[in-house]
Protein backbone atom coordinates (compact mmCIF):
# COMPACT_ATOMS: atom_id res chain seq x y z
CA UNK A 1 0.00 0.00 0.00
CA UNK A 2 1.50 3.37 -1.00
CA UNK A 3 2.38 5.86 1.73
CA UNK A 4 2.99 9.61 1.71
CA UNK A 5 6.31 11.24 2.55
CA UNK A 6 5.32 12.02 6.14
CA UNK A 7 4.59 8.37 6.84
CA UNK A 8 7.85 7.35 5.14
CA UNK A 9 9.70 9.81 7.37
CA UNK A 10 8.02 8.43 10.48
CA UNK A 11 8.63 4.77 9.57
CA UNK A 12 12.31 5.33 8.80
CA UNK A 13 13.09 7.98 11.43
CA UNK A 14 14.27 10.32 8.69
CA UNK A 15 13.21 13.91 8.11
CA UNK A 16 11.08 14.86 5.12
CA UNK A 17 13.81 17.30 4.04
CA UNK A 18 16.42 14.52 4.05
CA UNK A 19 14.15 12.25 2.02
CA UNK A 20 13.69 14.99 -0.58
CA UNK A 21 17.45 15.61 -0.59
CA UNK A 22 18.17 11.90 -1.16
CA UNK A 23 15.67 11.94 -4.03
CA UNK A 24 17.38 14.98 -5.53
CA UNK A 25 20.75 13.18 -5.35
CA UNK A 26 19.27 10.08 -6.95
CA UNK A 27 19.81 7.90 -3.89
CA UNK A 28 16.08 7.26 -3.71
CA UNK A 29 14.11 6.59 -6.88
CA UNK A 30 11.46 9.12 -7.74
CA UNK A 31 8.15 8.06 -6.21
CA UNK A 32 4.91 7.77 -8.07
CA UNK A 33 2.39 10.57 -7.64
CA UNK A 34 -1.22 10.56 -6.54
CA UNK A 35 -3.95 12.29 -8.54
CA UNK A 36 -3.48 15.28 -6.24
CA UNK A 37 0.30 15.18 -6.89
CA UNK A 38 1.37 13.77 -3.51
CA UNK A 39 4.50 11.63 -3.54
CA UNK A 40 3.62 7.98 -3.00
CA UNK A 41 6.22 5.58 -1.63
CA UNK A 42 6.23 1.81 -1.40
CA UNK A 43 8.05 -0.92 0.52
CA UNK A 44 11.08 -0.68 -1.79
CA UNK A 45 11.51 2.99 -0.82
CA UNK A 46 11.32 2.08 2.87
CA UNK A 47 13.95 -0.66 2.50
CA UNK A 48 16.25 1.55 0.43
CA UNK A 49 15.97 4.45 2.86
CA UNK A 50 16.69 2.13 5.81
CA UNK A 51 19.77 0.88 3.93
CA UNK A 52 20.94 4.48 3.37
CA UNK A 53 20.30 5.40 7.01
CA UNK A 54 22.26 2.37 8.20
CA UNK A 55 25.20 3.32 6.00
CA UNK A 56 25.07 6.87 7.35
CA UNK A 57 25.14 5.59 10.96
CA UNK A 58 28.42 3.90 9.98
CA UNK A 59 29.73 7.36 9.00
CA UNK A 60 29.75 6.59 5.30
CA UNK A 61 29.77 9.55 2.96
CA UNK A 62 26.91 9.94 0.50
CA UNK A 63 29.19 9.12 -2.44
CA UNK A 64 30.10 5.85 -0.71
CA UNK A 65 26.42 5.13 -0.13
CA UNK A 66 25.77 5.82 -3.82
CA UNK A 67 28.37 3.22 -4.80
CA UNK A 68 26.99 0.68 -2.34
CA UNK A 69 23.49 1.24 -3.69
CA UNK A 70 24.78 0.64 -7.21
CA UNK A 71 26.14 -2.74 -6.12
CA UNK A 72 22.98 -3.51 -4.19
CA UNK A 73 20.97 -2.82 -7.34
CA UNK A 74 23.11 -5.29 -9.34
CA UNK A 75 22.99 -8.45 -7.20
CA UNK A 76 24.85 -10.60 -9.75
CA UNK A 77 27.98 -8.43 -9.53
CA UNK A 78 31.08 -9.58 -7.66
CA UNK A 79 31.34 -7.95 -4.21
CA UNK A 80 35.13 -7.57 -4.24
CA UNK A 81 34.87 -3.83 -4.78
CA UNK A 82 32.42 -3.58 -1.88
CA UNK A 83 34.95 -5.35 0.35
CA UNK A 84 37.72 -3.01 -0.81
CA UNK A 85 35.53 0.02 -0.22
CA UNK A 86 34.75 -1.10 3.33
CA UNK A 87 38.46 -1.76 3.94
CA UNK A 88 39.17 1.83 2.84
CA UNK A 89 36.44 3.11 5.14
CA UNK A 90 37.87 1.13 8.07
CA UNK A 91 41.29 2.62 7.34
CA UNK A 92 39.79 6.14 7.28
CA UNK A 93 38.12 5.46 10.64
CA UNK A 94 41.46 4.31 12.08
CA UNK A 95 43.14 7.52 10.89
CA UNK A 96 40.31 9.58 12.36
CA UNK A 97 40.68 7.73 15.67
CA UNK A 98 44.39 8.58 15.72
CA UNK A 99 43.58 12.22 14.99
CA UNK A 100 41.00 12.26 17.78
CA UNK A 101 43.50 10.75 20.22
CA UNK A 102 45.98 13.48 19.26
CA UNK A 103 43.25 16.07 19.80
CA UNK A 104 42.51 14.58 23.23
CA UNK A 105 46.20 14.82 24.15
CA UNK A 106 46.26 18.49 23.09
CA UNK A 107 43.12 19.24 25.07
CA UNK A 108 44.44 17.43 28.14
CA UNK A 109 47.67 19.41 27.95
CA UNK A 110 45.67 22.59 27.53
CA UNK A 111 43.49 21.73 30.52
CA UNK A 112 46.61 21.34 32.65
CA UNK A 113 47.42 25.00 32.00
CA UNK A 114 44.84 26.01 34.60
CA UNK A 115 44.50 23.78 37.63
CA UNK A 116 42.40 26.00 39.88
CA UNK A 117 39.69 28.57 39.57
CA UNK A 118 40.97 32.11 39.29
CA UNK A 119 40.11 35.29 37.46
CA UNK A 120 39.89 34.89 33.73
CA UNK A 121 42.72 37.40 33.44
CA UNK A 122 45.07 34.81 34.91
CA UNK A 123 43.53 31.73 33.28
CA UNK A 124 46.26 29.57 31.79
CA UNK A 125 43.86 27.98 29.30
CA UNK A 126 42.81 31.34 27.89
CA UNK A 127 46.47 32.47 27.71
CA UNK A 128 47.47 29.26 25.93
CA UNK A 129 44.59 29.62 23.46
CA UNK A 130 45.61 33.21 22.76
CA UNK A 131 49.18 32.10 22.12
CA UNK A 132 49.39 31.19 18.44
CA UNK A 133 51.89 28.48 19.21
CA UNK A 134 49.31 26.60 21.33
CA UNK A 135 48.73 24.14 18.46
CA UNK A 136 52.08 22.64 19.39
CA UNK A 137 51.13 22.25 23.07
Amino acid sequence: MPIKIGELAKRTDCSVETIRYYEKLGLLPEPSRSDSNYRLYNEAHIERLQFIRHCRTLDMALDEVQVLLKYRDTPAEDCGDVNAMLDDHIHAVEIRMQELMQLKRHLTTLRQQCTSTASTASCGILRALADHSCHSV
